[in-house]
This record gives C-alpha cells, structure tokens and sequence, in this order.
C-alpha cells in the first residue's frame, strides 16, 4: 500500500531522532512534505486539474524554503514561475537541480492527485512509471509467497509499479553477476542496487525486513549509502526531491 503524506510526516519526525546525521535534511524534507499535504488535499477537495492553480502556493514556498532552506536554495527561490512548472511537467526543458526542487515540491502533490483520480495498469515491463513517464526513485521489495516482488516507485506522482527483480530499471541488464547489491549492516532493510554495464543505482527498501519504513522517507534518511555508491562510481537513477 502507498504511504500517505500523513505517514511521510511522521516517518520523517520518527527517523530525525534514530539518524540524527540525517536530521537536518528529515526535517526539511518534513515541512515540505507538509506543504504538499496542504496542496494535495487542497486540489483534491476543489476537484482542481490546471496546473496553473499551483501559482497561489508561490509564496507560500518560497517562505518556506527562506526559512529553513540552505542560504543558495533560498537566493534562487523567487525563481519559481508557471513557466518553470509547466515546462518541467511536460519534460521540455533540463533544469538545473534548484530550479528541478521548486517546480518538484509542488508537481509532486500535483501528479499525485491526478494520479490518484486515474485506474492504472501496474504490471508492466515498463521502466517508467506507467502514468506520468517519470523515472524510478527507488524501489520497494514485498514479500510474496516463498519469495518476494519488487515494485518501482514514480519520483513524480507516487506510483508503484511490478518491476522484475533481477533486471537493472536503466539499461535492462540481466546478468546478476554485473548487478552488484551493497548493504550496510547497520542499514540491513535499504541497499544500493548498482549496475555494472551502466554505472547507476538506486536504493531499494526492503519491507520484509523492516515493515515500520516508508519507503520514500527512508531513502532520504540512509544518506550514507548514496555516498558509499558514488564513491564506487556509480550515478543514481534519478534524485529525491532533495536533489539527492
């Protein structure tokens, strides 16, 4: 089941104490995980799909990111435009990672409420998510039977979707030997799912071994193991919205 943005809150209250080295980016993460709740629930009670609605949360996010924000976030954050959002959502132009977080905090909410109104086909081969065409942010592990099943998770809208397990989501690589997995001892429920042929990653969270994660949240909070991946060469799929 996908968490909510209620769950995505506390969960980032909850691990902001157990990794107090990833307090300060839990914390941010929490307050504009709040800002999207409020976007999330203000679209879904108006029945509101333009996309230009999320111009009246301008303020609210730039006050936000001044507020709490690193100093360079906060410079560039008047920034934001309807342009900037509209082209982001339509995947015209590459943006810089600051300009990439503002339009994502309030896409984000945005697809996830379209997303929500819409009957999805979530057994594809696809790589990407089978709604907004977004890349994976991570991937979640399930038990099922007497093995498991992994799901991919849109880093736009929320989405899951069925992904074979032994298959590398960015180039399609099979072999397993060329699919090295890293785990952490202290981090034993999040590891690196690396590919050789195409030196990339993404964490995936594994549910079995720990049923209280939310895998979003927790992604950001094993910030430790994106540094152990990158420092072996490897790039990850596609960033959180902390840009990570």
């Amino acid at each position: 089941m996908k968490s909510s943005l209620d769950d995505r809150i506390a969960r980032a209250t909850e691990l902001a104490k157990i990794y107090p080295g990833s307090s300060s980016l839990l914390d941010f993460y929490r307050e504009l995980a709040s800002l999207q709740k409020l976007v999330f629930t203000e679209l879904k009670s108006q029945s509101e799909t333009d996309p230009r609605a999320l111009a009246r949360y301008f303020p609210v996010l730039i006050e936000l990111v001044r507020r709490i924000g690193p100093t360079q976030l906060a410079d560039a954050s008047a920034r934001i435009t309807e342009e900037l959002l509209e082209e982001h959502w339509q995947g015209t132009t590459e943006y810089d990672p600051t300009g990439r977080f503002l339009a994502r905090v309030l896409l984000q909410p945005y697809a996830e409420y379209l997303a929500s109104r819409g009957d999805i086909r979530v057994d594809t081969t696809h790589s990407t998510c089978p709604f907004c065409n977004a890349r994976p942010v991570l991937a979640v592990l399930r038990g099922e039977g007497d093995g498991g099943k992994r799901s991919l998770l849109c880093s736009m809208c929320a989405t899951e979707w069925l992904y074979r397990r032994v298959v590398c989501p960015s180039c399609g690589e099979e072999n397993k030997d060329k699919l090295p997995i890293y785990i952490a001892a202290e981090l034993d429920y999040v590891r690196v799912d690396a590919c050789d042929s195409c030196q990339t990653y993404l964490k995936s969270v594994d549910l079995t071994k720990n049923g209280l994660a939310v895998p979003v949240v927790d992604e950001i909070a094993t910030v430790a193991l994106n540094i152990w991946a990158e420092e072996h060469g490897y790039s990850k799929l596609e960033p959180n919205l902390l840009g990570m």
